[in-house]
């Protein structure tokens, strides 16, 4: 389980006589992947991202083009996560995969029926700040329960925890119209948007 929540890879440094080899990406992967993502993602200060979505109700053939193109965009930006306001479709459909052999799992009009009342502090990133350059710690539940639709349209409901609970608040932020320099107070925040105004 991933000890941080980025919605990208996160980079990996070494001390030259640790390890020959590198395991994370390299600085030319990173930049090409946080440049697709400023260019297939909303990006910050885009309206679409303060916007709350609306129900979708059920999953017809739309809902289905519109999960396979949010996967897409997830995968070629190597995001963990993505919310359907963040490609400018103000609808309440997530995907996420948290890892590779669970595969991207699809949420339609997911709701949080209940919270643990344990938190946690991990760092987050965003694709749709700074292509997912910029990192804020951010405090979540360390565990949900979750209620919604799946990408074939059936009911679930189902408990998740640690990365993959972190993950799900996350992007039904994004539904909500909520960023998460928006979990953070203070001189965080002041300078998170700092951040964002001088690059955006």
């Amino acid at each position: 389980m991933p000890p941080t929540m980025s919605e990208q890879a996160p980079d990996v440094e070494y001390e030259e006589e640790e390890a020959p080899e590198r395991t994370g990406p390299s600085p030319e992967e990173l930049r090409a992947w946080r440049a697709a993502a400023r260019r297939l993602v909303r990006q910050f200060p885009d309206p679409a991202l303060r916007s709350p979505a609306s129900p979708v109700g059920e999953v017809d053939d739309d809902v289905r083009r519109l999960l396979e193109r949010m996967t897409d965009v997830m995968m070629t930006s190597h995001g963990v996560g993505l919310a359907a306001p963040q490609i400018g479709v103000l609808r309440r459909v997530l995907v996420y995969r948290v890892s590779e052999e669970q595969g991207v799992r699809a949420l339609v009009d997911p709701q949080v029926l209940e919270r643990s009342e344990e938190t946690a502090v991990d760092t987050e990133g965003c694709l749709s700040l700074l292509g997912g350059e910029l990192s804020i710690p951010v405090e979540r539940h360390t565990r949900v329960r979750i209620a919604g639709l799946d990408g074939a349209g059936d009911a679930v409901e189902f408990d998740a925890e640690g990365f993959e609970a972190r993950v799900i608040q996350h992007e039904i932020d994004h539904l909500d119209g909520v960023l998460i320099v928006d979990r953070v107070e203070g001189e965080e925040r002041k300078q998170a948007l700092r951040e964002l105004r001088l690059q955006a």
